[in-house]
């Protein structure tokens, strides 16, 4: 019986669609298509033979990308972004072949390629390039791209151990008793065993081993095949050679009735190889993105109360900003959006990293990740699908874990030259041993090993393990790591610069000469006000009555607000830009933060302030400063205000009342001196101090993540992430530097053995299977190291 052409059916007898077609419809669907040059799903199952046969009706459509991309202007040009998963992905080569074929492609901006999470990430300039044709260079590869999908994900993964685990068991019986069938004849040899019989326990060996490779080895030759059918190598190549070359060679000398088989070396080969596959497939699982765990939570589906009062289930994707959605208890909530009906508390520590509950009435802002902990809710929606703060996230995340860090561009140019080096080294492996006289046979095997052995597997995965360990596990802690070099930059910190204002305090500031306050002064002030994120600038609006914002509103970073008004121009900021110059109200110095309110022939306001240091700022300034750092405090309060927070958390060295320019100069100063500075900052208005640092961290709340310039964010009340960051962050160096290291001592020990002939392919499977499990297994030790 055959298949159907096009949809890989059992053709029945007596088919309506001839002899080549289960149906009619098949028939007349092949014909269209091929006619229109779009392909069939038989076509497309020659790159993916476990794709599930279907009928022509259920026949999936080409798949339009340009619907699934994300589009934003940046710098004044439109952009769009895709993010996609990209299936046959095993090595290094494969990362740096898409790569560079993408960034050669008209418009591309960045092509990313993880290799622990097998996802693209792709921005191009969109008035350059099209989707579907970005998307066609990397398919013509014989790769398959679909649109990520968290859902996908985990179906393509548990198939995946699945295949895998029966190959390996497959392998394992038959490894097993073609074992035992060549231990009779290695017994036979020193106690005389006919020739006959030593023939006939071959070639039961080769019925066993035979069709035992056929089948356990389809993950290696199907991966293999595609690559070499798309004009590339890719690390199954030389595997699947090795183990082709073994079976061969094995049959070979059974037919010429010689003394040698290595049917046991070829299945026992292939088995070890399976399980060092299948422990690397079940390791990378485990450090799998904490990206894709996020859109995991994002993926469920929300209750959609209509305008007459109905409710239906509809994906997060579909919904509409103004919609009310109905949360009920222990749900998570799938969008952002305002409370719009019902009190209780929410678990938002996904997004805070705070693990105390929220209590949320009608007017507070909910955010998709949110679990509803008391009483059903109805959110109207502000945000929904990729728009959401936790979608924002993910983006961020991704580009953290994706980041080309120096590492990572030194595993790059090693992957690139990998496919030629190995199987010339192979080959001439192979013809040195036949000219110093030995058997080909021989030679053939140690030629086999070094085809196994010199696979760049633990070099590959060296770095991303790492990165995605460490990013996941600082997001749990409550810390976004924004940059892809962050951690390596952080890492090899030596100094510390702190803000004060939100940053060694709790950014809660309270108004405390509301009473000597005139009531336009302080509405004018909070309508200035709304146009800042700064927590002094929040903290003005908190205790004024319901007023509204100004248009034209200016920040200048360090200094205030300004915005013109009848009289001329009206700033909202500190002492040095707003405040008196002689006499005057509040001319000496609050104890506080303050602000000060100008106008065009008026006195200045002051808004005092009292902000208190963070509970554990003193813990963990002490902390930071008995591990070698040292710290600074510059801010642009003035001199009482920074003296008292100063000496609350043990910080000797500050600078009060420094604009932004001086902050720059300072850390200028610094870097000129050979440090590697850390600026701790509001990430809002300290923008060129942040720039100017080695790196940079910044105390948000969760609207603010997207927008503050720094290299890692921190939620939370605590200061703490900022030495936990540290910590991991050098803790994820050494990692690295390991890593390295063990692939590099991997390589430098046993492929001068493989070449010498010691090592057998079955020696050199293990090593090659080992090796990247040790890596991956040294990386997820980051996972688990308890906080000091």
């Amino acid at each position: 019986m055959s298949n159907c052409l096009h949809c890989g059916l059992d053709v029945p007898a007596n088919s309506s669609g001839g002899p080549d077609f289960c149906c009619h419809g098949c028939s007349a669907a092949y014909g269209l298509i091929n006619e229109l040059g779009l392909g069939s799903y038989y076509q497309r199952r020659c790159l993916d033979p476990d794709l599930t046969p279907i009928r022509p009706d259920e026949e999936e459509a080409t798949v339009d990308y340009s619907a699934h991309v994300t589009t934003k202007e940046e710098g004044g040009v439109e952009t769009g972004s895709l993010h996609l998963m990209v299936e046959g992905l095993h090595c290094a080569a494969c990362v740096w072949l898409i790569e560079t074929v993408l960034a050669r492609q008209p418009g591309v901006i960045k092509a990313r390629v993880n290799m622990t999470t097998r996802r693209l990430e792709l921005r191009w300039r969109a008035a350059e390039a099209d989707a579907n044709d970005l998307v066609a260079a990397v398919t013509h590869l014989g790769y398959r791209l679909v649109p990520f999908d968290p859902a996908i994900l985990s179906r393509e993964t548990t198939k995946r151990e699945k295949e895998l685990l029966r190959a390996m068991a497959v392998a394992g019986f038959a490894a097993g008793n073609v074992m035992l069938l060549s231990v009779s004849v290695w017994a036979g040899h020193s106690q005389g065993m006919g020739v006959a019989t030593r023939e006939l326990m071959h070639w039961l060996s080769a019925l066993v081993a035979l069709p035992a490779v056929a089948f356990a080895g389809i993950p290696f030759f199907r991966s293999a095949f595609v690559a070499l059918r798309a004009g590339r190598v890719n690390m199954d190549v030389p595997i699947s050679l090795g183990v082709v070359l073994a079976s061969g060679i094995s049959l070979f000398e059974t037919m010429q009735g010689n003394e040698h088989a290595y049917f046991d070396s070829a299945i026992t080969l292939l088995f070890f190889l399976l399980v060092g596959r299948y422990l690397d497939h079940r390791s990378r699982s485990r450090a799998r993105s904490a990206a894709e765990h996020l859109l995991a939570l994002n993926g469920a589906a929300a209750t959609v109360i209509g305008p007459s009062g109905e409710r239906r289930m509809v994906p997060p994707s579909q919904i509409v900003q103004g919609e009310t959605v109905f949360v009920a208890l222990g749900e998570r909530i799938a969008v952002d959006g305002t409370i719009s009906e019902g009190r209780g508390d929410v678990d938002a520590s996904l997004i805070t990293g705070e693990t105390t509950p929220i209590a949320v009435e009608p007017g507070t802002r909910v955010f998709a990740g949110a679990i509803n902990l008391s009483a059903p809710l109805k959110v109207t929606v502000d945000a929904a699908g990729e728009d959401t703060l936790l979608a924002e996230i993910v983006r961020l995340m991704e580009n953290a874990e994706q980041g080309r860090a120096r590492y990572v561009a030194l595993a790059d140019r090693v992957a690139r030259f990998y496919g030629p080096i190995v199987h010339v080294m192979a080959l001439g492996t192979f013809l040195g041993w036949v000219l110093a006289g030995s058997p080909w046979q021989d030679a053939l095997l140690i030629a086999i090993a070094v085809l196994i052995i010199t696979c760049p597997c633990a070099l590959a995965l060296a770095v991303p393990t790492v990165q995605v360990i460490a990013s996941g596990r600082l997001l749990r802690s409550g810390v976004l790591v924004k940059s892809g070099t962050a951690l390596e930059r952080l890492a090899v910190a030596d100094t510390i610069v702190f803000d004060k204002t939100g940053t060694l305090t709790e950014g809660k500031p309270e108004l405390v000469n509301i009473e000597r306050l005139d009531d336009a002064d302080l509405r004018l002030g909070a309508s200035l006000a709304m146009g800042s994120k700064h927590p002094l600038a929040r903290a003005l609006v908190r205790s004024a009555p319901v007023v509204a914002g100004i248009d034209g509103v200016r920040e200048e970073p360090g200094l205030g607000l300004a915005a013109d008004g009848e009289d001329g121009e009206v700033r909202l900021g500190s002492r040095a830009w707003c405040g008196p110059e002689t006499g005057g109200e509040g001319e000496a110095p609050a104890a506080g933060p303050e602000l000060w309110l100008s106008r065009p022939g008026r006195a200045p306001v002051l808004f005092a302030f009292t902000d208190r240091p963070r509970a554990d700022a003193a813990e963990t300034v002490a902390a930071l400063k008995s591990q070698g750092y040292t710290l600074y405090l510059l801010s642009g309060d003035h001199a009482p205000a920074v003296t008292s927070v100063a000496e609350a958390v043990g910080i000797a060295d500050w600078r009060a009342s420094c604009s932004p320019t001086e902050k720059f100069d300072f850390l200028e100063n610094l870097a000129a001196q050979g440090r590697k500075v850390v600026m701790v900052g509001d990430g809002l208005n300290d923008a060129p101090a942040l720039a100017a640092a080695h790196v940079s961290l910044s105390p948000s709340t969760a609207v603010d993540i997207s927008q503050t310039a720094a290299d890692l964010v921190f939620q939370g009340a605590r200061l703490d992430p900022v030495r936990l960051s540290l910590e991991i962050a050098k803790r994820a160096d050494v990692l690295v530097k390991q890593n390295f290291t063990l692939a590099f001592i991997y390589n430098v020990v046993t492929i001068p053995i493989a070449v010498a002939g010691f090592v057998t392919p079955l020696v050199a499977a293990i090593a090659m299977s080992t090796s990247s499990v040790a890596v991956i297994a040294n990386a997820m030790r980051l996972a688990g190291r308890k906080r000091q």
